[in-house]
């Protein structure tokens, strides 16, 4: 796959006038990166698999624009983003929490874990080409999982989880000078957490900050920002950058 020919440079800390795609970018993890970036310059544009939801998160932030698309589909990506003449900062976050045993759990179940995540990354890098700006970045999305499985369900989507961070290694010397990168979060509260975990939700925080050597669990800010630095330093490439208060260490 080629990409387009312009020289990498070094990056400011600003993102003036730069196109930054956010795949997953209508709540959470996602929707933060969307308004930091927003904030320091950049046109940004927000994916979401509603497309109600991604076409008000857009209107309500100021963002250059949406899109609506289902990760799985490969044909429905490439339609979504034919439009986009280029695109300086892709980071693609999209991926539920695909939880369950494996000699329990309908095989058809699981197989999203590496479908939404892996399969769906590359639908997106195939989808836009070479109008991935050269001197830009790819940013994916890991987990602590991939680290520090458990035994309730999660061996799946560890493995998915190791999987970006072997795939942004191998592209990061593939598509070079084209930076690419994973962000492995801890337990962040968003949504997503709520959601998977419902009236259980409060509990769960608790015991895990109690844990962990910064005494609190993770909000959607602080790994926005840690996506930011990805997208703004242009001398690195090829890193798992892990944002989880310590998790791996206790």
């Amino acid at each position: 796959m080629n990409v387009s020919s312009l020289h990498s440079t070094p990056t400011s800390g600003r993102l003036d006038g730069k196109t930054v795609l956010i795949v997953g970018g209508t709540s959470g993890i996602g929707l933060s990166a969307a308004i930091q970036a927003s904030a320091i310059g950049a046109r940004v544009i927000v994916t979401g698999f509603n497309s109600e939801q991604a076409r008000d998160v857009a209107a309500t932030h100021g963002f250059a624009g949406w899109r609506a698309f289902d990760i799985t589909d490969e044909g429905s990506v490439a339609a979504s983003v034919t439009d986009l003449d280029r695109v300086d900062h892709l980071v693609v976050l999209a991926g539920s929490f695909v939880v369950g045993k494996v000699l329990e759990a309908e095989l058809s179940y699981l197989r999203r874990a590496f479908d939404e995540r892996v399969w769906g990354a590359l639908h997106v890098l195939r989808a836009l080409g070479g109008r991935l700006a050269r001197d830009g970045s790819v940013t994916f999305i890991s987990g602590v999982l991939a680290d520090r499985p458990n035994a309730m369900g999660t061996a799946v989507i560890a493995s998915a989880s190791a999987a970006m961070e072997a795939l942004a290694r191998g592209l990061a010397v593939e598509l070079a000078p084209l930076r690419v990168n994973a962000l492995s979060p801890g337990t962040i509260d968003t949504p997503l957490l709520a959601k998977a975990l419902g009236e259980h939700r409060a509990a769960y925080v608790a015991g895990v900050a109690e844990k962990l050597p910064v005494g609190r669990v993770g909000a959607a800010e602080d790994a926005g920002a840690a996506i930011l630095f990805l997208i703004t330093n242009g001398f690195v490439s090829g890193e798992t950058l892990h944002v989880d208060g310590g998790a791996r260490l206790v």
